[in-house]
C-alpha cells in the first residue's frame, strides 16, 4: 500500500464522516457492499475525511475519490461547489470520479466494473522502495 497522500481531515470533518457512515444513501450502500469486498484487490474507504471535505469513497493507492451524485448536485450553486472541491483535490494529487446515483440504482454491477477500471488505470506501475531501500535479505528470512 502506498503512502496516503490525502490531506488529513479536520476535526469537524472526522466527526461528520462518522455520522455520515451511519446514514449512507441507498446508492452509497449498494456501491459500498461491492467495494468493501476489495474487487481486484483494491481497497476503498467510505466517507473518508480529507481536508475540509468528506469523500464518499476513496482509493488511496490510486489517489482516486469516487463521488455519488444525487439530484441535489445539479441544483443551485452545488455544481460550482463541486467544481471547486474537485479542483482542490486535483491540486492535492487526487482525481475525482463522479457517478450519478441513478446509474448505481440502475446497474450497480456495471458501476463497480467502471470504478475498478478507472481505479486500475490510476495505479502506479510499482510500489516505490521504502526510505533507505529494501530491507537486508537476512531480515526477510532468506539466506
Amino acid at each position: 500500500m502506498l503512502k496516503d497522500i490525502a490531506p488529513k481531515g479536520r476535526a469537524a470533518s472526522v466527526r461528520n464522516a462518522r455520522e455520515l457512515r451511519r446514514g449512507l444513501s441507498l446508492p452509497e450502500v449498494l456501491l459500498w457492499k461491492a467495494l468493501r469486498k476489495r474487487p481486484n484487490g483494491l481497497k476503498f474507504r467510505r466517507q473518508h475525511p480529507s481536508g475540509p471535505y468528506i469523500l464518499d469513497f476513496f482509493c488511496s493507492d490510486a489517489r482516486l475519490a469516487i463521488e455519488i451524485d444525487g439530484l441535489a448536485h445539479s441544483l443551485g450553486d452545488r455544481p460550482i461547489q463541486d467544481e471547486r472541491r474537485d479542483r482542490w483535490f486535483q491540486e492535492e494529487g487526487i482525481s475525482t470520479l463522479r457517478i450519478p446515483a441513478a446509474d448505481v440504482l440502475r446497474d450497480v454491477g456495471s458501476v463497480v466494473a467502471y470504478v475498478v477500471a478507472k481505479t486500475r488505470v490510476r495505479l502506479p506501475l510499482h510500489h516505490p522502495a521504502s526510505p533507505g531501500g529494501p530491507p537486508p535479505r537476512y531480515k526477510l528470512g532468506e539466506d
